[in-house]
């Protein structure tokens, strides 16, 4: 039986997505550096500072990986701000009320920035519902590295083998599962290019999970 429920949040909670590629592309024009599609698809899961921290080797940038990571987040939280028809995915809010509602514990552990997670705790008022949020800029590695969902997993009152996690990247997936949990690939049309089939579960909409339905997960069964 599932008693914790650890969420990922950008791409499975609300799509800032379209955000951060806008910033990190005027960042890269500033920074005179050339990006692939294919490549930026594989930050997907990382933090900014370790997306940076790549990019700086790569390229042999000057800056220090804080201030590159400084000029992303002003043009994210400007466009952050300014984008009103930012709203939670389709589905996730209900799905967040059910099982709090049924007395499941709920934790964030999220790859963004403690501001963004605060941003957007605030702008949706999710916040309440969860007991824990974890950010990834916590963790020298990012996905998949299981760093982050060990740590989530540890602030869980149920043993590990009680805590689901919702993924919707394939980086995010392969942590979860390194740190021994069950995972629920979100299959999202706003994080294209991910492979989920390593996940124990995947699903396309939220609509196909309840409280119970997760709750009724045996993990010593898969």
């Amino acid at each position: 039986m599932i008693r914790t429920v650890i969420f990922d949040m950008d791409g499975v909670i609300v799509d800032t997505e379209p955000v951060h590629r806008y910033a990190y592309f005027r960042h890269f024009d500033d920074l005179g550096i050339q990006v692939s599609d294919e490549e930026y698809a594989s930050f997907t899961g990382a933090s900014t500072k370790n997306v940076y921290q790549h990019l700086k080797e790569k390229h042999g940038l000057e800056h220090p990986v804080e201030q590159l990571v400084m000029g992303k987040r002003e043009f994210f939280n400007r466009a952050f701000d300014e984008k009103p028809d930012l709203d939670l995915l389709d589905g996730v809010r209900t799905l967040i009320e059910d099982l709090h509602q049924h007395g499941l514990q709920l934790i964030l552990a999220s790859s963004a920035s403690k501001s963004t997670i605060d941003r957007v705790m605030k702008r949706f008022e999710i916040g309440p519902y969860f007991t824990d949020l974890v950010s990834g800029e916590d963790f020298p590695r990012s996905k998949p590295d299981p760093a982050i969902f060990e740590h989530a997993a540890s602030l869980s009152k149920a043993p590990k083998t009680e805590c689901v996690v919702i993924e919707d990247s394939a980086n995010g997936v392969t942590a979860a599962k390194v740190a021994g949990l069950y995972c629920i690939g979100y299959s999202s049309e706003h994080s294209p290019l991910q492979d989920l089939s390593h996940a124990d579960l995947v699903v396309g909409h939220f609509s196909e999970l309840t409280a119970a339905r997760i709750a009724a997960i045996n993990t010593k069964a898969e």
